[in-house]
């Protein structure tokens, strides 16, 4: 069965053929524009409704729902058809709503420091099972507006590139949010940036980089096996001079193999031919990496060293480590390895 979120407004128009064509613009306004599920459209027949409920069902359902920072993170747990499970949080901020979706079950990067990377790969998201996360969250984001969709979850983006870039694209077409307000993260498939440069949308693109020299950065991020950050590098000026949009370098500090000095000096050496703005992120525990994340001390050395250098730089506030939520965590469920979440705040 489809769900909601699967369905063109012409597969809604054939799903209704003895239905006026009105039905099909109250069901896509309440869908994609007022976050309600089919039961809640009022403005439909109680009959209509039913027999919709009937046919068209939600891809997730909930295996686990925790909260931290004072309820201001917030991370599902859901189980697909077949049962593998994913990973949704969603972040409140003063400025923002934020929620960060998986795009696979598992993932086959298997960068060392990730636990979703330690999990393995199961398979593929379908778009209503992208989607289904993105609304799922809006409806608990209320009466706040959802503002930001990032691309961050589970799984490597744009290994799965069909299902990502229609998302993305219903999303700011459907939905009306804003390119700018969606961003996608890759450990470096250099010819997936290259595709995503050439589809015309000014969103946000964010490379897990980790390390700027391929001896380290081959043991942190396999990729780089196949990808080189020189043949990276190439791709990442290809998004700039087609996008004319600054791209972002994402970087987990681990104490002692890319905190260093000479870390500091290879990133800013990469980071500034590109224009890129570096993000920060004190590396988050996971029990299959038993590395430490970088002192407080030395992320703030490292930032203040990376502005002497010329880089534009910020230190990601890390929410939602007391429930397995913060960068690099997503797995709990799926990765038998890991501690089953209790249901607390």
């Amino acid at each position: 069965m489809p769900s909601a979120y699967d369905l063109t407004r012409d597969e809604w128009a054939q799903l209704l053929p003895n239905e006026p064509r009105f039905r099909v613009d109250q069901i896509w306004q309440a869908l994609w524009r007022e976050d309600r599920e089919i039961a809640e459209i009022t403005t439909l027949p109680k009959t209509l409704r039913a027999s919709l409920a009937e046919q068209i069902t939600s891809p997730l359902t909930v295996v686990n729902d925790v909260s931290s920072d004072r309820g201001t993170t917030r991370k599902w747990v859901f189980a697909l058809a077949g049962g593998a499970t994913i990973e949704t949080v969603l972040m409140s901020y003063e400025d923002r709503v934020t929620v960060c979706v998986s795009t696979q079950a598992g993932c086959a990067m298997a960068c060392s420091f990730c636990a979703t990377g330690q999990a393995g790969f199961n398979r593929q998201l379908t778009v209503g099972e992208v989607l289904a996360q993105v609304f799922t969250a809006a409806r608990s984001a209320a009466p706040r507006r959802l503002s930001n969709v990032v691309f961050m979850g589970m799984g490597e983006p744009l290994a799965n590139y069909p299902v990502t870039i229609e998302v993305v694209r219903r999303l700011h077409e459907w939905r009306g949010l804003s390119a700018r307000h969606l961003t996608v993260s890759t450990v470096g498939v250099a010819p997936a940036i290259e595709r995503l440069a050439d589809e015309g949308l000014p969103l946000t693109l964010a490379v897990s980089l980790h390390a700027a020299n391929d001896e380290t950065r081959n043991e942190l991020v396999p990729l780089n096996r196949r990808y080189n950050l020189q043949r990276l590098a190439a791709a990442c000026a290809y998004w700039m001079e087609t996008t004319s949009r600054r791209l972002s370098f994402e970087w987990a500090l681990i104490d002692g193999v890319n905190d260093t000095d000479r870390a500091m000096d290879e990133l800013a050496a990469y980071a500034r031919p590109l224009f890129a703005h570096v993000n920060l992120i004190p590396l988050n525990p996971t029990p299959g990496y038993l590395v430490r994340g970088s002192t407080p001390d030395r992320v703030a050395t490292f930032r203040e060293g990376l502005e002497d250098r010329g880089v534009n730089v910020t230190v990601r506030r890390t929410r939602g480590r007391s429930i397995d939520a913060a960068c690099g965590q997503l797995a709990a469920v799926s990765n038998p390895k890991r501690r089953r979440l209790p249901v607390t705040d």
